[in-house]
């Protein structure tokens, strides 16, 4: 079955490919797509999350790309919002289809009790709808006056997993509103984008591929959390032949690009400021390799939220948040436990840098090591 790997040397190859060792010189397109999208529930976190990420990295680095269509802000992942670029949107749109339309079924489930709905009907009015820009807040009122005997959020969330859509940008210091629009994906990127099409077989492939290229090495149920899709163990064996296999410290299989990094679990890592509901909290089933299970409950919090967090040698190690007064921004970082002079010191400087970059209107800028 392979070599076993530790949980370190889990976190450290993990690392490597979150560029997390190091900061990459990319411009932030090329790092979406290495990612395979970027977590964007919340507006700043792409920002923070590149930032950390890659030399030199400025606002307008991603911004750009934004305005320009070249990297968009849509429903994928886990039926999560996220960037990706134009040229991974749709086959990601298609092989992600299946969970969405799933996730639609579970909802109208859940709620029942208000009246079954044609969903052929409801998908084509939401698509009908946003062929021009509007707020999920528009679309509610036309769903409730088009059938007024439906729970109005389930045929709102089979809309939004059902049709591509992706929100609209403003030129705002994040990009996107707290109250966005949405349009249909394929006029605002000039190109189909199709919920079925292309051949199943190679877009799986392409998406073991690709996340084991981000994320592993990791197990089926590990691309399962990750996706959202289920069921996959019996597809996923077609592409086996082409992976590496190891073993974690609990025997379960472990599969990998064979030439992708496996730095040693002792590779130095530098201290990072990762933003809320960042992709690598997110995407194994068994999170050890970052977080250690007696931290869970202070990252990941009630609501589905997840909180900002500081790495100290590759795991969380704290959190933070940026306070506000008239005139100063000050990076709160909260740490589990009490640093040493050297990390101290790492996390002073690096969070000097980063209340810089989150707000650079402020006309002071401090920070507050509550060790």
């Amino acid at each position: 079955m392979g070599d076993v790997l530790s949980v370190r040397d889990l976190n450290r190859a993990t690392l490597a490919r979150q560029m997390l060792l190091e900061r990459h010189d990319l411009p932030a397109p090329a790092a979406i797509e290495r990612l395979v999208g970027l977590q964007a529930q919340a507006p700043p976190g792409p920002y923070i999350g590149l930032w950390t990420r890659l030399a030199g990295f400025e606002r307008d680095d991603l911004a750009t790309p934004i305005a320009e269509r070249a990297v968009v802000k849509a429903t994928l992942m886990r039926s999560t919002l996220h960037l990706a670029t134009a040229a991974d949107y749709p086959w990601l749109r298609r092989t992600l289809h299946p969970a969405m339309a799933g996730a639609a079924d579970d909802i109208a489930t859940r709620r029942g009790g208000k009246g079954a709905f044609d969903v052929e009907r409801v998908v084509e009015a939401g698509r009908h709808f946003f062929a021009e820009p509007h707020t999920y807040a528009e679309l509610s009122a036309m769903l409730a006056e088009l059938l007024p005997d439906v729970d109005v959020g389930s045929m709102r969330y089979t809309v939004r997993t059902h049709v591509p859509l992706v929100q609209v940008p403003t030129d705002t210091r994040w990009s996107y509103p707290g109250q966005p629009r949405f349009t249909v994906a394929d006029a605002w990127l000039g190109q189909p984008v199709s919920t079925d099409g292309g051949d199943p077989d190679d877009d799986l492939r392409r998406l073991v591929t690709r996340y084991l290229a981000a994320f592993g090495p990791a197990t089926v149920t590990d691309l399962q959390t990750w996706s959202g899709l289920g069921k996959l163990k019996d597809r996923v064996a077609a592409v086996a032949p082409d992976l590496v296999t190891f073993r974690d410290e609990n025997r379960r299989q472990l599969l990998d690009l064979p030439d992708a990094p496996r730095p040693a679990g002792d590779t130095p890592a530098p201290v990072r400021f990762l933003p809320e509901y960042d992709n690598v909290l997110l995407s194994h089933q068994k999170r050890t390799r970052i977080v250690a299970d007696e931290h869970r409950k202070k990252v990941f919090l009630p609501g589905l939220r997840v909180a900002r967090t500081v790495l100290v040698d590759g795991f969380v190690a704290g959190t933070w948040t940026v306070e506000k007064t008239k005139r100063t921004a000050t990076l709160v970082v909260e740490p589990f436990s009490k640093p040493d002079e050297a990390t101290a010191g790492a996390l002073e400087e690096e969070a000097e840098r980063l209340v810089r970059f989150v707000e650079p209107e402020a006309a002071a800028h401090a920070v507050d090591l509550r060790a």
